[in-house]
Parts: structure tokens; C-alpha cells; sequence
């Protein structure tokens, strides 16, 4: 039996089949702004947005089309918590900087659900609140520790649950507690960008796609940029193409490279077989390396599964086939179910997990998300701003990260990224599911 549907298309975006029609963008752009914003996902669309209120001249190019890359191709997880444990950001930044990016998680998330609500974009936004899932014990002491710090300094609302209590969540005996986050969301990361989008383009801020930056020029008045067949004098530039930056910018590819990241959605099912697998209704995640995260679709019909299915580009059928794969560990009785899309896109990740406000030679940027811009990247676009504008209200903890390279990455071709598969597939991932295996065999007696 073949793993899709007929006429499933691996390669396209579920998101893309409810997408409105392409919004008709400018074919000229004017030859002078006040600011360029180079890249035209959630960072600088959010970037314009904030640009554009303040009274700014704003143009915003994009090497493709506005919105294919990542904000189109997410799996609509909305939660602004950091990737890294507090005392992981503690020991490299100090313990206020931790303390900082902790405490703007909730001010980040409420930005960007207030921008989705001031601009009345219709994204299938929901609070249902995200479970982190431990895969063996030691990760679930692990979450234990977490919540005791965080919750001490932070205005994060984070609850453990135990193993017994994760019935009510879903329905596997794979997982040996978790970290609940009740405030966190779910929406349509397509249908957030184009509501987006739009509100750019109403404030008649010039969009353009399939203009990628070639070259850029500082001049003592600014910038002269070269983007497809445009030509453009900006005062300030913002650098928001994360994991698809490309062209005349080595220092950002040096410190952020782009790592695939793939998910699959299942053909459509009974919702209440769905609303029995995973009764909580929440975005869910897990701590192993391979990290997994899925959900139920909007309309509650499908399972949208991600995760690391391969740190170098596959096909999409064979990242299929994996994801499935570990699919039917956490769900065995879906084994016979089919699917109807597999995708993949890139998240710009920085060496320390940890995104990035500040600017470079005079180019200001918000990069590095390293899986988490939903809902930081519109905030941190935002800031990037207002920074680009001189204004103080773009100041922010993320700009007291930082951006840093390592030495055997000095090109910007990730070609670490093949050998890090290699070590991921056949030493982290079976190291874990052993750890595992024993810890439920410890369990049951």
C-alpha cells in the first residue's frame, strides 16, 4: 500500500491548500526609502509594520515569493519560551540577560497575538497550550528543574505533569511526564502570513518578490542596494531572512544557517478517533533529540507530525516515510493511516540556540530563531525597527545574546550539517531510545 493518498503532492505545503489568492504586488519600486527590510516573512513584514506607523518610507524585497519559506511551511506552534535551559543562558550571558529573555516570553507573545487582533487577521489563532514531553526519566527530572528556575524569576506559567496525570493529554505510555505551558497557542502560519502581508500592504508599503539583494553598497547617506532589477537608496536596512539568507551577507550565513525541518499531515480522520489520541487538544513536543512536535489540524481532522527527519535536505518522500515512522511509535494504531502532504522548510539556527537582535557594519538585524519565531520573530522584528529608527523602544535582551561563528564553519555552507545527521541517526537518537526502553521496563514492574 503506498504511504500517500491519491494525489497527494510530497513537496507542497498543507498550509498552502487554504491559502487566499496571492496578494498582486507592485512590479516598480520608488527609487528612495527610509528603510529597506530585506526579507519578507513574520521578521520583516512585523519590521515594516512597525516602520511604516511610525512615519518611515519603507520598501521590503524578497529573493522568492513573500511568505514560501519558513512562515509559510511551520507547523503553526505559537509560544515565545526559550529553547534553552535558564541556567544553560545563564552561564553564557549572566543571569540577568537570562532573566531578560525569560520575562520578554510573555511580552512576546502578547505583541504578536495583539498584532493579529489590531489587524484583524483571520488565522485560526486558538489558546490550547502546548505539552513538552519527556522521553525518559532523567529528561523529566530534567523539566523539573526547569520549572523550579524559571518560575522563580520569570512570569511564565509552566506546570509539571506527571506520568500518571498524561492520560489527560494523550494517549501513549511513551512519555514520562511533561511541562505544560497553558497560555500558549496554535494558528495557521500561512494564513498569518498573508494576514500580514496585507497590512503591509495597505499602508501602501512596497512589497516585491523574486528580488534577491546581489549587492549593497554603503554610502555615506546610507545604502544602495541591488535586488533583482531593482535598485534602491535606503537610509537603513534590516537583514530578516533567517534561514534563507543568501547573497552579500557571509557574516550573517557564518553565524545562522539553515536547517531543514520536516512535517507530514495525514489523510482525514474520524475527529473523534483524533480527540481520543490526543484528548488535551494541545501543540505537543518532545525532548529527544529528534525532536518531534505535532498537533491536530484546525478543523480537528488531521495530525500534522514535524520534526528532525534529516539535518541535511531529503526527499520529501523519504522524510515521509521517517516521520511516519516515528508517528506510529507514539500512536501504533495509526500504522495503516495514509498521508496527504509532506513538506519541509528551513529554520535559521544559531550555534547558541538563541536568536539575535543588533547590526553589523550598520545593518540592523533579528536572525536566529533556531526554530521559535511564530511568535518571537514579528516581536523581534519589531524591535529591529525600532532599533534601525534609533528609537529606544527597540530594546530588548536578545540584544544582549550574540551572533557567534565557529571556526570550521568559515564559508557559510553548513557542510557540518551531514556529519551531525550521521552522528544524530547513529549515536544520539539510538542512545536515547535505549534509555527509554529502560526506563519503561523499570516502570512496569
Amino acid at each position: 500500500m503506498s504511504l500517500f493518498v491519491a494525489g497527494a503532492a510530497p513537496g507542497r505545503p498543507y498550509w498552502w491548500d487554504a491559502a487566499r489568492p496571492e496578494q498582486a504586488l507592485p512590479e516598480s519600486l520608488p527609487e528612495r526609502a527610509d528603510l529597506l527590510v530585506i526579507g519578507a516573512g513574520y521578521t520583516g513584514l512585523s519590521a515594516a509594520l512597525t516602520a511604516a506607523d511610525a512615519g518611515a518610507s519603507v520598501v521590503v524585497v524578497d529573493a522568492g515569493r513573500p511568505g514560501a519559506g519558513a512562515s509559510s511551511r511551520n507547523g503553526g506552534m505559537f509560544g515565545a519560551h526559550p529553547r534553552l535551559p535558564f541556567e544553560t543562558v545563564a552561564d553564557r550571558f549572566g543571569r540577568g540577560v537570562a532573566a531578560g529573555i525569560y520575562a520578554e516570553a510573555s511580552e512576546a507573545f502578547a505583541f504578536t497575538r495583539g498584532l493579529i487582533e489590531r489587524e484583524g487577521i483571520d488565522c485560526d489563532f486558538r489558546v490550547t497550550g502546548r505539552i513538552q514531553l519527556a522521553w525518559t526519566r532523567d529528561h523529566f527530572e530534567a523539566q523539573k528543574r526547569l520549572v523550579a528556575a524559571v518560575t522563580a524569576i520569570a512570569p511564565i506559567t509552566m506546570e509539571i505533569v506527571e506520568r500518571a496525570d498524561l492520560g489527560a493529554e494523550i494517549a501513549t505510555d511513551r512519555y514520562f511526564g511533561a511541562i505544560r505551558f497553558p497560555d500558549h497557542a496554535a494558528l495557521d502560519p500561512g494564513r498569518f502570513h498573508d494576514g500580514l502581508l496585507r497590512a503591509v500592504l495597505r499602508r501602501g508599503v512596497p512589497v516585491v518578490g523574486d528580488s534577491p539583494v546581489t549587492a549593497l553598497e554603503r554610502r555615506t547617506s546610507g545604502y544602495v542596494a541591488t535586488a533583482g532589477r531593482h535598485r534602491i537608496m535606503a537610509e537603513s536596512v534590516i537583514l530578516a531572512t533567517n534561514g534563507y539568507t543568501q547573497g552579500p551577507f557571509g557574516w550573517a550565513r557564518r553565524r545562522v544557517f539553515p536547517l531543514p525541518s520536516y512535517v507530514i499531515a495525514t489523510e482525514p480522520l474520524d475527529p473523534d478517533r483524533l480527540r481520543a489520541l490526543a484528548p488535551g487538544g494541545r501543540m505537543m513536543v518532545e525532548t529527544r533529540a529528534r525532536h518531534s512536535y505535532y498537533r491536530l489540524s484546525p478543523d480537528g481532522r488531521r495530525i500534522l507530525f514535524g520534526g528532525r527527519a534529516a539535518m541535511v535536505p531529503i526527499a520529501a518522500e523519504a522524510a515521509a516515510r521517517r516521520l511516519h515512522a516515528t508517528m506510529t511509535e507514539v500512536w501504533p494504531s495509526l500504522a495503516d493511516v495514509r498521508l496527504s502532504h509532506s513538506w519541509s522548510g528551513f529554520t535559521g539556527y544559531s550555534f547558541g540556540h538563541l536568536p539575535h537582535v543588533g547590526a553589523h557594519e550598520g545593518i540592523h538585524y533579528a536572525l536566529g530563531y533556531s526554530g521559535s519565531g511564530t511568535a518571537l520573530a514579528p516581536y523581534l522584528g519589531m524591535k529591529a525597527a525600532w532599533q534601525a529608527l534609533g528609537d529606544a523602544r527597540g530594546r530588548t535582551a536578545y540584544a544582549r545574546t550574540t551572533l557567534a561563528t565557529r571556526a570550521f564553519h568559515p564559508t557559510g555552507r553548513p557542510w557540518f550539517l551531514s556529519l551531525a545527521d550521521r552522528w544524530y541517526r547513529h549515536a544520539v537518537d539510538p542512545r536515547e531510545n535505549a534509555a527509554a526502553e529502560r526506563d519503561r521496563r523499570a516502570a512496569a514492574g
